[in-house]
């Protein structure tokens, strides 16, 4: 009985922080999906390099940025709920760079910056050797709302820049608002808006919606 109180309380808890973060559609499309209805429309975006670094709200000599690792990644995947599906580890071990945020040791976010051309649900795209992609960034629960998104992104640009890359993209989700919100700070602009269809994991149907 306890345990389906916690269980309870725990779903309310986490449909409460939905409407709150503004995800509500977000949620809707990912409940979708899991039925076979897949429909996620999508932004391709640039972004820019000339911004100024975002701060951390807080004390930041407490957080550590370093490159992290096969230890990092199986603590990530075995501690985010909802992300065991993405194979972060492969994507590790093919080239991309994980870059990450630690609070005294404690893993706070993280981020990947790919290197090569991939594949996202059936649609494929080309990363020249002077650009880059980010994606799969992840705010652990108890750091969110410290400006660390913003702070890790800026991190990640310097990288690339280091690398000689002038030029990095990314794919945000259309009904994920906060993201949304936190890119637009960053200079981030959409290229394309795509609309990717998956029906019952065996039909795909990709669409472009709009250029800008």
């Amino acid at each position: 009985m306890e345990a389906g109180k916690k269980s309870f309380l725990y779903k309310i808890t986490w449909i409460s922080n939905i409407i709150k973060n503004g995800l509500f559609w977000h949620g809707m499309r990912n409940t979708l999906a899991k039925i076979g209805l897949d429909f996620m429309p999508y932004y391709w975006e640039i972004g820019s390099m000339d911004i100024k670094p975002p701060q951390i709200r807080g004390d930041a000599s407490k957080y550590q940025l370093s490159f992290f690792g096969k230890e990092e990644i199986t603590f990530i995947k075995k501690n985010v709920i909802g992300i065991a599906h993405k194979d972060l580890m492969n994507d590790l071990k093919n080239g991309d760079t994980c870059l990450g945020i630690k609070n005294d040791g404690i893993i706070s976010i993280y981020s990947f910056v790919k290197h090569k051309n991939f594949s996202f649900r059936g649609r494929e795209f080309v990363i020249m050797p002077s650009e880059g992609y980010i994606h799969n960034t992840y705010t652990f629960e108890d750091f969110r709302g410290r400006n660390l998104a913003p702070y890790l992104r800026y991190k990640c640009y310097e990288h690339l820049i280091e690398k000689g890359i002038d030029k990095y993209y990314s794919i945000s989700e259309y009904f994920n608002k906060p993201t949304l919100k936190y890119k637009k700070k960053l200079g981030v602009k959409p290229q394309k808006l795509y609309l990717s269809v998956i029906l019952f994991k065996r039909w795909v149907f990709n669409y472009t919606l709009k250029s800008y």
